[in-house]
């Protein structure tokens, strides 16, 4: 029988290995991605691979973002925005939760945001909230969120929401990363994934203040778009959600978001956190399992989560 616990470990491997894998990819058009059964963590020779020089199986800001993330969850037992920022500071300035210190592929948005925060200190006010700033920054670390307990779908709505802030504060990321957290939330608690995004829709139309339906109106009807695969929070979204949707096994589930092509890393970063809580850590292809970087970081952090306080129940 999957625990709790399990998918809990499923997920945050899942998602630090789907963004390795998605890595060297990064970039490519669809029509240069090379078909499903080579997507590797070494790509074909010939491929021209992204980041050359970072070590295969390396997570990139996605999955940092997300270790400090959980972190900071497990350390405050909320989203503290001061405590947080700060430590999404030092992962930009000193490389904190990554493999090797190395820090590559941070987005513009997100240095902006962290720039503002280093010359004004507001957590609240340092994320750009323009439409066009939109991107999936603060969506490829939001399944963190699920792993720490609650019965209240608004505190869940409420944690998802805050942790956007400091570095994509839009109420469409907002609302973006809150539909993706009651669905990981529910997939942790054990629902299918029909069931839990079939939930996550439902409670979210139900506890949105009506400034903001047009904006929810607008995700939602991005689930009738064509996947591309790309940086746009809502396209990235719906993108990953159908990978998980499609496939039966996570091996599949984030070949298909890396075909994509484009942002491979966090498609499949997104993708791969629900797919991890799905099919558990062993559901997870061992080689590339043993390929990842840094483990010792993650079981550090999965160590905390397992001991602390709010773990009433796996």
């Amino acid at each position: 029988m999957t625990t709790r616990l399990d998918r809990i470990r499923g997920g945050m491997y899942g998602l630090l290995t789907g963004d390795a894998l998605g890595v060297p990819y990064e970039f490519s058009a669809p029509q240069d991605i090379p078909e499903r059964r080579l997507i590797d963590m070494s790509p074909p020779p010939g491929f021209a691979r992204a980041h050359s020089s970072v070590p295969e199986g390396t997570w990139s800001d996605d999955g940092a973002q997300a270790l400090l993330l959980l972190a900071s969850l497990v350390e405050c037992q909320s989203v503290d925005l001061q405590q947080f920022t700060e430590s999404l500071m030092d992962w930009c300035r000193n490389g904190a939760m990554t493999p090797d210190g190395r820090v590559f592929d941070i987005g513009i948005q997100t240095r902006q945001a962290l720039e503002n925060f280093a010359r004004y200190g507001n957590p609240l006010t340092c994320g750009p909230n323009q439409e066009r700033s939109n991107g999936n920054g603060s969506l490829m670390r939001t399944l963190p969120c699920a792993f720490i307990v609650t019965s209240n779908p608004a505190d869940m709505i409420a944690r998802a929401r805050r942790q956007s802030l400091p570095t994509h504060a839009h109420p469409r990321s907002q609302l973006a990363c809150a539909l993706y957290a009651l669905m990981a939330w529910q997939m942790v608690e054990g629902r299918t994934p029909i069931e839990a995004l079939d939930y996550a829709q439902d409670t979210l139309q139900q506890g949105v203040d009506p400034g903001e339906q047009a904006e929810l109106s607008l995700i939602l009807d991005g689930r009738l778009d064509r996947s591309q695969g790309s940086g746009y929070v809502v396209d990235s979204l719906w993108s990953a959600i159908r990978c998980v949707l499609a496939t039966d096994n996570y091996e599949d589930c984030v070949r298909e978001a890396i075909a994509l092509g484009n942002d491979t890393d966090t498609t499949a970063c997104i993708a791969g956190g629900l797919a991890g809580v799905l099919y558990g850590e062993q559901g997870i292809p061992a080689l590339w399992r043993h390929a990842l970087q840094g483990r010792s970081i993650v079981e550090d952090v999965l160590a905390r989560l397992a001991t602390s306080a709010a773990q009433e129940q796996y």
